[in-house]
């Protein structure tokens, strides 16, 4: 299944088309996607029921499209996920758990957003983000940690790299919770809809040019295991975000460094989802 935010409401994607869930449904559920989250198995049940042929179709306007999940409670990030990111830092050995910060809410935005830059250096971190489809009842096993998964999109975890990095301690949170520094989308797709979901190319490229390039399947800790692993220290809500860390290919550590400049476009791909776009300008 592929689901979008098409203009605040709740749309399923079928052949390239949009259905409206709410009119579908004839109200059951509603058109704010935020919701639908708290009620994903019955949603899940529902849809897999319908004929979509047979339901009211629309077409669907990309510039209409928002963040799949827009009003999350909680949005986890991982750092240190790929080991070629690890070594491309310096930072020694692989880490023996996840490390996780936050990215506050605020920071959501569309597909295809501008984003004002702030003072400092502002780099690129594409991502895989895992949204929470059901509420963990405790520990849960990583053999279950794709059940508490409602789907796939894709994010950026834009990063100020002065804030995040200023001592005396780092502030990575803030320095990656600016206004748009978490762009989503460009939709949300269930994890059956791809051969393996544990194995998706990502491709990040600056103005045309590619900056970063792997597969999950390189990541230190698979999307179940960092479900599994969150899952044993706070309650995972239905809508929360996992942004799943970055593989190598940052602007910090080239030779120069290389920072988003105004004008720039950065366009962030994962295959079977789609690409979200960036312009970024400064402040008018």
């Amino acid at each position: 299944m592929r689901i979008a935010n098409h203009d605040g409401r709740l749309t399923v994607l079928v052949a390239g088309r949009g259905i409206d869930v709410e009119r579908a449904s004839g109200g059951r559920f509603a058109a704010d996607m935020s919701t639908v989250y708290g009620r994903w198995d019955e949603f899940r049940d529902w849809w897999s029921r319908q004929s979509p042929s047979a339901l009211m179709d629309f077409e669907v306007d990309p510039g209409l499209l928002r963040a799949p999940s827009p009003r999350p409670a909680q949005v986890f990030a991982l750092g240190l996920n790929y080991a070629k990111h690890v070594a491309e830092g310096g930072l020694g050995g692989l880490p023996d758990a996840p490390v996780v910060f936050t990215k506050f809410p605020t920071s959501i935005t569309g597909p295809y957003a501008e984003v004002i830059l702030p003072k400092g250096n502002v780099d690129w971190e594409i991502e895989l983000v895992a949204v929470v489809g059901r509420r963990t009842p405790g520990p849960v096993g990583v053999e279950s940690g794709w059940e508490y998964v409602a789907g796939l999109t894709v994010g950026q975890d834009l990063s100020e790299r002065i804030m995040q990095h200023r001592p005396p301690a780092p502030q990575f949170s803030l320095g990656k919770s600016f206004p748009g520094f978490a762009p989503l989308g460009p939709v949300l797709v269930t994890a059956d809809e791809f051969d393996n979901p544990d194995d998706i190319a990502l491709t990040c490229r600056l103005n045309g040019n590619t900056v970063q390039r792997d597969r999950t399947s390189s990541m230190i800790f698979a999307v179940p295991e960092i479900v599994a692993y969150l899952s044993g220290i706070v309650t995972l809500l239905p809508g929360d975000l996992i942004f799943t860390g970055t593989p190598e290919g940052v602007g910090r550590v080239r030779n120069p460094p290389v920072f988003i400049q105004p004008g720039d476009v950065l366009e962030s791909e994962i295959e079977n989802i789609g690409t979200i776009r960036q312009t970024f300008a400064t402040a008018r």
